[in-house]
C-alpha cells in the first residue's frame, strides 16, 4: 500500500464530506480524497482504477446499498480482496449487530462511531490514518 494513495470515503452527507475533507487535508495533505455518495459508484471505481487506495472509510447507512453490503461485495471479489485495502466503518449510528457482522462475517479493520465534535473527529481520524501509515500489511511498500 502506498501511504500516498487516495483515501476513499463513501458518505452521503455533504456536510460530513466537507468536514472529513478538511480534517484529512490537515492530517495527510499529500493524499487525494475521493468521495462517493453511493457504494456502487465506489465499487466501480475500485474495480477500474490503477490507483492503490490508502484506506476506505465508509458510512454504514447509505442509499442504494449499505456500507455492510458494500464491504461484503469487496470481500467476495477475489481481485479486490487481494488488494487488501484497509476498510474502516465510520458511522453516526452504531449498533452491536452491525459491529458483529463487520468483524465476524467480514474482513473489516475498524468500526467507529462518529464523534460529536470536530475536535474529536479530528483526533479519531488522525489516530486511524497514523495507524495505517505505520502498519505493515500485504500492500505495504
Amino acid at each position: 500500500m502506498a501511504a500516498n494513495g487516495p483515501i476513499i470515503i463513501i458518505e452521503d452527507d455533504k456536510d460530513d464530506q466537507e468536514i472529513m475533507a478538511e480534517i484529512l487535508k490537515q492530517v495527510i495533505p499529500a493524499n487525494k480524497v475521493i468521495f462517493f455518495d453511493k457504494c456502487p459508484e465506489a465499487f466501480a471505481y475500485l474495480k477500474t482504477t490503477a490507483d492503490s487506495p490508502f484506506i476506505i472509510f465508509s458510512d454504514v447507512n447509505l442509499p442504494v446499498q449499505t456500507g455492510l453490503e458494500f464491504k461484503r461485495e469487496i470481500d467476495n471479489d477475489p481481485e479486490l480482496r487481494r488488494k487488501s485495502i484497509p476498510f474502516v466503518f465510520l458511522s453516526t449510528s452504531v449498533n452491536q449487530q452491525a459491529v458483529n457482522e463487520a468483524f465476524i462475517n467480514m474482513n473489516s479493520q475498524g468500526f467507529f462511531k462518529k464523534p460529536g465534535t470536530m475536535a474529536e473527529l479530528t483526533q479519531l481520524m488522525t489516530r486511524i490514518v497514523h495507524y495505517w501509515t505505520d502498519c505493515r500489511h500485504p500492500n505495504t511498500d
